[in-house]
Formats: structure tokens, sequence, C-alpha cells
């Protein structure tokens, strides 16, 4: 069982360079979120995810995720315990990235690499196939999937048993109007889509090729739920509903989302 405590309700942000950014992430401290999440590929190095850890005061800060194939082991784990002598139980470590002819070689070589700095259940998997799956269970605290359905992660949660940790990240928009919520979120579900295993887990989640080639409405609609603020609460709810422990939402709309991360968490 892990002992890796995230929270009910996390947020996943892209990293920006500024004192802004930083005042904002500290103001969803204040709010109530309890682990924030960077996004790996809006990472420009480690340090600043050490950077989020200086300006926040008790927030969990995680990656969401890490590269295994940008960012070497030994500069992950020499990174770790920096932090960790800093900012001590509050870095949690999301992996991802590994592609190749044996993706899950590569985890296991990574997480092998790291074990004797990293305690394991301080890692998280980027999980979205059965077999990772499997290995988030049996090596780390868990997954951390994202652009999945709810039904998805009723799969997970099973697949992961009840003592291991599953975090989604929930991509959403508040918008009412359908059509602009779409043009919102169609390019980052295009370029999702264009890895193939986001790919891979939406035939599995029951959509086909054409929907995945033409990012099709019926896509999109599922993968980035959008409208008002309640509408996009009873979203993060299904996931819970679903299985999940924690739901770190990534709200897609454009300008400064604090105030909207402070009505999603007051109606959450």
């Amino acid at each position: 069982m892990t002992n890796l405590d995230l929270g009910r309700l996390g947020l996943g942000v892209g990293f920006e360079e500024g004192t802004d950014f930083l005042y904002a992430i500290a103001e969803a401290e204040q709010i109530g979120y309890s682990t924030v999440w960077l996004s790996g590929g809006q990472l420009p190095d480690l340090d600043a995810i050490g950077t989020v850890l200086r300006a926040t005061g008790s927030v969990n800060v995680g990656s969401g995720i890490l590269a295994v194939d940008r960012f070497p082991a030994d500069h992950t784990a020499a990174f770790f315990s920096e932090t960790e002598s800093e900012t001590p139980g509050r870095l949690v470590l999301g992996l991802g990235g590994a592609y190749g002819p044996s993706p899950l070689t590569t985890i296991n070589e990574y997480l092998d690499a790291l074990e004797e700095t990293v305690p394991l259940d301080r890692t998280m998997l980027a999980a979205l196939g059965p077999k990772m799956l499997d290995l988030a269970r049996e090596r780390t605290a868990g997954a951390l999937p994202a652009l999945v359905t709810p039904e998805f992660t009723r799969q997970a949660r099973q697949a992961l048993g009840q003592d291991s940790q599953l975090a989604v990240q929930q991509i959403a928009i508040i918008e009412n109007d359908i059509d602009t919520a779409r043009e919102l979120a169609r390019p980052t579900v295009e370029f999702l889509m264009s890895n193939s295993s986001y790919a891979a887990n939406a035939r599995r989640m029951g959509f086909n090729d054409a929907d995945i080639s033409g990012v099709s409405d019926d896509l999109v609609d599922a993968l980035v739920p959008s409208g008002d603020i309640e509408a996009v609460a009873a979203a993060v709810n299904r996931q819970y509903e679903a299985g999940a422990d924690h739901v770190a939402v990534s709200l897609m709309n454009p300008g400064n989302p604090v105030e909207l991360w402070r009505a999603l968490a007051a109606e959450l």
C-alpha cells in the first residue's frame, strides 16, 4: 500500500517563466488544490519544478509527466535528493514517455536507476495500456493517466486494485458554446492522438480510426468536457465515481485562470 497522499483535487498546468505564473500557483495552493502537476512537455529543465516548490508552502508538486527519454535517470535522482533536502515530502515524479521497441523495459530500467534514491511511493506512471498499469501497480505508487473517459478509469481501478493511487488528469474547458470549446480543445487532442500510446488507448476506449485521424467531435467531447462550472464539476465527479482517488483538472481557457480555478474548487 502506498503512503502517497495527493489529496482529492489537483491542478494540471503548463510551466511558464515569470512571477505572474508563480503568484497564480501560490493562489491555487491557498484556494485548496492539493497537488500541482507541471506538464513535462513544457518543462525547460528539472529546476523549473524546484522553482514551483520554492514558491509554495505545502502543496505537492508533480511532474505530469517527466519523459524518461529526455531526462536521464541519474539527473532525476540527483534532483530528487536536492529538492528533498530543501522541500521534503512534496515532490512526486510522474514518469512516462518511454518509446521504442520495449517501453516496459525502458521504464523498468529507469525505475531501477532511481530506486536507491527515490522511494517508489513517490513515483507514478503515465499508464494507459494494461501492461503499463500492471507495472504502475507493482513498482510505483500508482497510475497517472490523461485524456481518458470515466469508463477507462473504472477499468484502470480494477487493474490497479485498491492499494494503488489512481490520479486522473482531466482536461476541460469552461465554455458554454460547444463550437468554441471544440475549437479550443481540438489542437491538444490532435497533438496527443499523434502519439501512438494515446491513439492505441483511444481505440481501447471504443473510438475508431476515423475518430482518431479526423479528431472527431465525438472524440473531443468525450475526452475534453466543456460547459459551465457545474458541468465541468460534474465531469470531474464522474471520474471520482469511476474510481479515481485524485483528479488533476487542466483548464484550457485562455487568459488568467485563477478565478476559474477558484469557482471550480468551490463547486467541488
